[in-house]
């Protein structure tokens, strides 16, 4: 199959599909590789390095679509992408769209199919492809959160891990997965009192096991409230598989924080957890509502690409290798879930009831 990897061209997006080992791995299967020109530059790869290993160079965006069978990028096709994409391309990358109708829309009518990594799921429920960003936008987001806690970012000049004679500060996470429980061990082993609302037992038992500062509660209403209220920086990492996210923080709950604390959200790319989200991008990616700093950076990982790239080229190769054998893929319950559009047709149950 003829496999090509673009440019990514989301906002200060530096991450790349595929690392030069990765797409070697590939030619010596047979395939034959397309990557668009500089495509893995900002991750730290050049362009000799993929050639070293059989790879072809794409001049441009509308060479490496023309050559390709299968488009394997990391983010959603945006503007530039989709003038470029056609009724035959398999087409694999995250998409997330529950919160973008529009793209949607556009890829309904151009008539590809489509499977995103974030809905590739396991029998047990597992989303193999969604873990390793999820772990890293987690990390991202209590580094940032700490740093925007800071008085010269607009933040109340709070430390989040304290020291002798201060109080420590305190971190509320909306859930215990991968991101979430990623964000509450990084928090906790700064030394912040975390406090983490989820619905499912072993995931709190996860979390009371990452220390004595560490608390798992029930997201009861009046509960989460309370917590918010007393919280330096919230972070919002709930997820429902293929669907918008849920709201779990609402402005009223917002109101009750103290000027200068931080909020999060993770969620973003299934359409943000709180009430007052909204996208952002890294070329400005605060703003404030109700004296509270929001960061809603939609694609957090992106500003780690040498690790991201790793990281994720490594989980989805497989995957890769599946999608690029032929039609047999489809016998594949994994890859058949994560299937979100084929043929000008919704297919992911959870897009089902999306008003388009």
């Amino acid at each position: 199959m003829r496999i090509g990897v673009p440019k990514e061209t989301k906002t200060l997006e530096g991450r790349v599909a595929l690392v030069p080992a990765a797409a070697g791995d590939l030619v010596k299967r047979g395939h034959e590789v397309w990557l668009e020109k500089d495509a893995g530059i900002k991750s730290g790869f050049s362009d000799d390095e993929y050639v070293r290993l059989g790879v072809n160079i794409a001049a441009d965006a509308a060479e490496l679509y023309g050559k390709s069978e299968m488009i394997v990028k990391v983010k959603e096709p945006i503007a530039g992408d989709l003038q470029h994409l056609r009724k035959d391309h398999l087409l694999f990358c995250y998409l997330h769209l529950a919160a973008e109708p529009e793209l949607t829309r556009r890829l309904l009518d151009i008539g590809l199919t489509a499977v995103a990594f974030e809905t590739v799921e396991l029998p047990n429920g597992d989303l193999p492809l969604l873990a390793p960003m999820s772990i890293i936008a987690g990390k991202i987001a209590t580094q940032v959160g700490t740093t925007l806690l800071h008085q010269p970012q607009g933040g109340k000049g709070k430390l989040l891990g304290g020291l002798p004679s201060t109080e420590r500060g305190k971190v509320v996470v909306f859930g215990a997965g991968k991101a979430g429980g990623a964000a509450a061990a990084l928090a906790a082993a700064g030394g912040a009192n975390v406090t983490v609302f989820e619905m499912r037992t072993d995931r709190m038992d996860e979390m009371m096991a990452l220390g004595p500062n560490v608390t798992a509660l029930y997201p009861y209403h009046d509960v989460v409230a309370r917590e918010v209220a007393s919280a330096d920086l919230v972070v919002g990492a709930v997820l429902v598989t293929g669907a918008k996210a849920p709201r779990v923080l609402t402005r009223e709950m917002l109101k009750g924080m103290q000027d200068g604390s931080v909020v999060v959200d993770i969620s973003i790319d299934q359409g943000g957890c709180f009430e007052t989200s909204r996208p952002t991008t890294w070329k400005e990616p605060t703003y404030v509502e109700e004296g509270v700093t929001h960061f809603c950076v939609t694609n957090m990982p992106g500003s780690v690409p040498q690790t991201s790239s790793q990281a994720i080229c490594a989980a989805i190769l497989p995957w890769v290798n599946r999608l690029a054998a032929g039609g047999a893929w489809r016998d594949d319950p994994a890859l058949a879930r994560g299937i979100n559009v084929e043929g000008g047709k919704l297919v992911h149950p959870a897009l089902m009831d999306m008003k388009l």
